[in-house]
């Protein structure tokens, strides 16, 4: 039995990995936000953290964070196997390698929560120190990510 999958759905499909992804970059901006204001709740002196504690910036941030994770692994998973069935193949390159490099980066950062939770300090600005560094890896992923996009457009 060989199944052939609708011309019309290989197409379109090419779409939902880059609005995914547009999604999860503002979605991780946002992260940052709330991340930043459970830094300053820590260090806030005792009237103001009282205060900021009851925004409940760190159970938004971590929701928020296991919702990255998630639909970046799958975004990720799903932008490879988009390309490998309209294509046959995947292209070796910089946009998948940083991809793949920030898939493992974001299951990292995320791996460090427990640790954080027992008030570990290395965990804490590791997990910092990857989030940065995914976000900015984000930006550089957005932008080739339009010009591999323009690309697919240019030959429909």
């Amino acid at each position: 039995m060989n199944f052939e999958i609708p011309e019309a759905v290989k197409t379109w499909s090419q779409f939902g990995h880059p609005i995914l992804m547009w999604v999860l970059l503002g979605l991780s901006i946002y992260a940052l936000y709330l991340g930043i204001q459970v830094r300053r709740t820590r260090t806030a002196e005792k009237e103001i953290r009282k205060e900021l504690m009851g925004k409940g910036f760190n159970i938004r941030h971590h929701k928020v964070g296991s919702i990255l994770l998630a639909l970046m692994v799958l975004g990720t998973i799903g932008g490879m196997a988009v390309t490998y069935i309209n294509n046959g193949k995947l292209f070796f390159g910089p946009h998948l390698l940083v991809g793949l490099g920030m898939t493992g980066a974001i299951a990292t950062s995320t791996a460090l929560v427990p640790y954080m939770q027992k008030g570990n300090e290395f965990a804490r600005y590791t997990h910092i120190f990857l989030n940065v560094a995914l976000l900015v890896l984000f930006g550089w992923q957005a932008v080739t990510g339009m010009e591999i996009l323009q690309r697919i457009v240019s030959k429909m």
